[in-house]
């Protein structure tokens, strides 16, 4: 069998075991359990552990918009590996099935893409127009919330700063102001967007950035951002070192 594909392979079962730790995902209040899970015995250590496995697992999976998911073909696979039996389906259609399926994310991954790229720019040409943004030349957008008076960072300075991020139907992916704990580093260690909004900050201002997409991650997806997200920060600068 291929590196490949054992790492296809292999990457759920890894994913379910991290996860075992963990409180599973609550199903639905309505769901019930499948007739065989009725029946199952969930008292011992393993029997729970094999639980837990099969639980994450299955959680993945049902996560999964690519994949087709058949049942009877997934408990099929899962039972003769178990049995240590060989293979029903040769390790060339084995593949050719999920070259295929790779084929088939990226062409959704680039959909998705373009889809947001445009959704990014249409917000970006309504939001400039508002009062109160700025817009310079790289096309970062900012507008002030409140001023400061303190210094500004230079490119070797590190920043210790308050932040709010959020895509722009409001989602939030990261903020220290939740946490509540300000965060520290590097002017230059951070997204380009980041990097030229603080050397234009000053201790003590607030701000909030509207970030293009170039000036963030780009088409990549990373966390809860998709790719060519537009990105909302506030950000309040509280110190430079």
């Amino acid at each position: 069998m291929s590196r490949t594909l054992r790492l296809l392979l292999t990457a759920p079962i890894i994913l379910a075991l991290a996860a075992c730790g963990k409180q599973p995902a609550k199903a639905p209040a309505s769901a019930a359990p499948a007739e065989s899970a009725a029946t199952a015995k969930l008292e011992s250590v393993d029997q729970r552990a094999s639980y837990g496995i099969g639980h994450n697992l299955g959680s993945k999976l049902g996560q999964d918009k690519v994949l087709q998911l058949d049942k009877e073909a997934l408990k099929a696979g899962l039972n003769d590996g178990l049995a240590q039996t060989a293979s029903r389906v040769s390790e060339a259609d084995l593949d050719a099935a999920f070259n295929a399926l790779q084929e088939r994310a990226m062409a959704a991954a680039t959909a998705a893409a373009e889809k947001q790229l445009a959704e990014g720019n249409a917000y970006l040409e309504k939001n400039k127009a508002r009062p109160g943004v700025t817009v310079t030349a790289s096309g970062l957008q900012y507008e002030v919330i409140k001023s400061g008076t303190g210094a500004k960072p230079t490119p070797t300075n590190t920043v210790k700063v308050h932040y709010h991020g959020t895509l722009t139907d409001g989602t939030v992916f990261d903020s220290s102001v939740e946490r509540n704990e300000p965060i520290e580093f590097a002017v230059t260690g951070v997204i380009p967007g980041w990097v030229e909004a603080l050397q234009l900050m000053s201790v003590g201002d607030k701000w909030k950035l509207t970030i293009p997409a170039n000036l963030a991650y780009g088409p990549r997806s990373t966390g809860k951002i998709p790719g060519n997200s537009v990105l909302l920060f506030e950000v309040e600068l509280l110190e430079v070192k």
